[in-house]
């Protein structure tokens, strides 16, 4: 009985440092060797300030920014989560319908059931930092005129958004997307 656990002892002492210690450091020598922006949270950098990363959404409501998907956390990451409301729920049903009619009237759109559903269901994660490009040119006006762009500045905005879309990972899963943290960044500077 004494020598299985001395063995049992051992093999945990080497599987703890070969795989708690040596395999991790390992990884993290090669991605950093190979992608060390992504390893490194594919930060986002403005006049050398971090101000968000490509992989986490923001809050943007404000007339002048593009808006991102709804949050059931508040765009906080640390308590990442769904808010769990099931396709019965009263809760949900009135969230969906307030968002619904926002989004609609911000955008002025009279068909509010062509909005898409990532402007009003919020993301199973709750920090889906893409929308879609649909939703991005459903609020190409209302940006226009809260920032009182000149058609040549509506084109530039409707060509950089054609530009970033990101296609299907691999060409296969998933829909087109665009990140509204760079998105919004880019705005900025037309």
């Amino acid at each position: 009985m004494k020598t299985q656990t001395i063995i049992a002892l051992k093999f945990l002492f080497v599987m703890t440092i070969l795989m708690g210690i040596i395999y991790p450091l390992f990884m993290t020598g090669v991605a950093q060797l190979t992608y060390p922006s992504k390893a490194n949270g594919s930060l986002i950098l403005k006049e050398g300030k971090i101000i968000g990363s490509e992989l986490i959404g923001q809050k943007f409501d404000s007339s002048i920014y593009f808006w991102s998907r709804p949050s059931a956390t508040s765009y906080n990451p640390i308590p990442s989560g769904a808010s769990n409301y099931g396709p019965t729920s009263d809760t949900l049903k009135k969230q969906v319908g307030a968002r619904r009619v926002l989004f609609g009237k911000m955008n002025s759109i009279p068909d509010l059931l062509s909005i898409p559903k990532e402007m009003i269901f919020a993301s199973g994660s709750g920090l889906d930092p893409h929308i879609s490009p649909e939703a991005a040119l459903m609020q190409v006006d209302r940006i226009s005129q809260s920032r009182h762009f000149d058609n040549t500045r509506k084109e530039r905005l409707l060509k950089y958004i054609k530009d970033i879309t990101e296609g299907p990972e691999f060409f296969l899963f998933g829909e087109p997307r665009i990140n509204v943290l760079v998105l919004n960044l880019e705005l900025d500077k037309i």
